[in-house]
């Protein structure tokens, strides 16, 4: 079993450099389209997934039902797989955290797996959450599956 980590496709908040965490954004037209386009390299290259599990996060969820429609695949959403929550900094950039955090954002920077945003929660946190969805996934398919998640999560998952 092999298991693909996708992060979901492009929002206006990406363009606009504001913070997402928790906050359910929407995907803009070019995140379908990046979305179509893994779709079709899934579809025709040498890939073998079977099931596709994401948050209910609208920005994900959109990646992984056009990714789905496209395999023929419905996706299923799993606990666990949401952004980190980044609490009162979701909204903004992270020169106005910054500025306007600036003593919690000294914390948190100097220890962002166990320090919490305003309202948050910290990387540690994220993935306590994060391995148990992983290893239920593991333990409920036996073959190649997709996940579409964040960047957060994945550069999580990698680090662990």
């Amino acid at each position: 079993m092999k298991l693909y980590l996708v992060r979901h496709g492009e929002t206006d908040w990406n363009i606009d450099s504001k913070i997402q965490g928790h906050t359910d954004i929407a995907l803009n037209e070019k995140g379908r389209q990046q979305a179509g386009e893994l779709a079709r390299v899934l579809a025709e290259g040498n890939y073998h997934i079977k099931e596709i599990y994401t948050c209910d996060k609208e920005r994900a969820w959109e990646t992984a039902r056009i990714i789905g429609n496209v395999l023929g695949i419905t996706p299923k959403v799993a606990k666990g797989l949401e952004e980190i929550c980044l609490g009162k900094w979701e909204g903004h950039t992270w020169k106005q955290v910054k500025e306007q955090f600036s003593e919690e954002f000294a914390l948190w920077h100097s220890d962002r797996r166990h320090q919490v945003p305003p309202m948050g929660e910290s990387y540690q946190q994220l993935l306590d959450r994060l391995l148990p969805a992983i290893d239920d996934i593991i333990k409920k398919e036996q073959e190649d599956t997709l996940i579409v998640t964040h960047s957060g999560v994945i550069m999580t998952l990698l680090s662990y």
